[in-house]
C-alpha cells in the first residue's frame, strides 16, 4: 500500500530505499532521506502520514546519533512537532523521546534474549542505559535488580517515567552520571551481569564493566566490527575481546545483533569471567 502511494513520485528503486530506512516507534515515524530525495521529504513526509494511519508525526533525520548523550538532530515532515511518544514491547510500556534520548526499535530481539537469559535472584548493570528498555524488559521477565546507568539526564528522567509505568520501583535503579565513576563510588562486584551498550565505546569502558561484574559473572560486551564476510563477524568480535581483556574469560557464544552499514556489523559476544 505505501508503495503504491509514492509510485507517482518516486521511483520503485528510490521507494524501496526509502521503505528500508524508517522506524516507527508509536505515532512517530523518522525517515532517513537520501540526498538525491531531500526536494521531495515534505511530500514524502505527507504520504507516510496519510498512509500510516495512527501515527501522528513524521520527522527526517537530519544528523547521525553522536555525542555522549546519544542524541540526533530530527526535523518535522508532517504531523505534530512532537518528539515524545508511547512504544510497547513484550508486554512492556515505554516512554521514549526519539530526538532527545537514544532509543532503538531495531534491537528488540536483543531486549528479549537478554531478558531470557537473565536468571531469578540475579543483579545486573546496564552501563549505558538510556531510557531503560534493556533493564525493564529483565525485570519484568525475571526476579531481578537491574542498575541502569546513563550520562544523559533526560534519558535517566525517562528511565525514572518507565520504572513507574510498569510497576518497577526498587527492582530498577535509575542513575544519571557517568557509569565509571557510578561504578567506582557504588557498584565495585555488584554485578552478576553486566551490559555495555555503547558498541562504539566499550574497548574504553570495558574495565569498568569487569569492576563492576563479580568474579564468576558475565559480561555482554557489544561491539562494532568490519567484516568482509558476516559469518565472520562474531568470531572477529570474540578475537578482539580476547586481545583486549585484562582478565580471564570464557566465550559463552556471539552473534550479530544488526548491521550498521556495508560490511559493517554491530556485534556482541557473551563472556563469563574470573577475577
Amino acid at each position: 500500500m505505501l508503495k503504491k502511494s509514492l509510485e507517482t513520485i518516486l521511483s520503485p528503486k528510490e521507494s524501496d530505499e526509502l521503505i528500508s530506512a524508517f522506524d516507527q516507534i508509536g505515532s512517530i515515524i523518522i525517515v532517513r532521506i537520501p540526498d538525491s530525495l531531500l526536494d521531495k521529504k515534505k511530500i514524502i513526509g505527507e504520504t507516510l502520514l496519510n498512509e500510516v494511519k495512527i501515527v501522528k508525526s513524521v520527522f527526517y533525520q537530519s544528523s547521525a546519533v553522536e555525542g555522549d548523550f546519544r542524541t540526533r538532530n530530527l526535523e518535522i515532515l508532517a504531523g505534530e512537532d512532537n518528539t515524545e511518544t508511547e512504544y510497547k514491547e513484550f508486554g512492556c510500556r515505554f516512554i521514549v523521546d526519539v530526538e532527545n534520548a537514544f532509543f532503538s526499535p531495531r534491537l528488540s530481539t536483543e531486549r528479549e534474549r537478554i531478558a531470557k537469559s537473565t536468571l531469578d535472584g540475579e543483579v545486573l548493570t546496564n552501563m549505558f542505559a538510556g531510557v531503560g528498555m534493556f533493564s525493564i524488559m529483565a525485570a519484568k521477565k525475571k526476579k531481578c535488580t537491574v542498575y541502569s546507568l546513563d550520562l544523559n539526564p533526560i534519558a535517566s528522567k525517562l528511565c525514572e517515567r518507565n520504572i513507574g509505568l510498569n510497576k518497577l520501583a526498587g527492582k530498577v535503579i535509575s542513575i544519571n552520571g557517568d557509569a565509571s565513576k557510578i561504578i567506582d563510588e557504588q557498584l565495585i562486584d555488584k554485578s552478576d551481569r553486566t551490559l555495555t551498550l555503547l558498541p562504539e565505546r566499550s574497548d574504553e569502558f570495558l574495565e569498568s564493566a569487569i569492576k563492576t561484574t563479580k568474579n564468576g559473572g558475565i559480561i555482554h560486551y557489544y561491539s562494532h566490527i568490519h567484516a568482509d564476510k558476516k559469518s565472520e563477524a562474531g568470531k572477529l568480535t570474540e578475537e578482539h575481546y580476547l586481545k583486549i581483556t585484562p582478565v580471564k574469560s570464557e566465550i559463552l557464544g556471539s552473534k550479530i545483533v544488526r548491521a550498521v552499514g556495508p560490511r559493517y556489523y554491530q556485534t556482541v559476544v557473551d563472556v563469563k569471567i574470573t577475577k
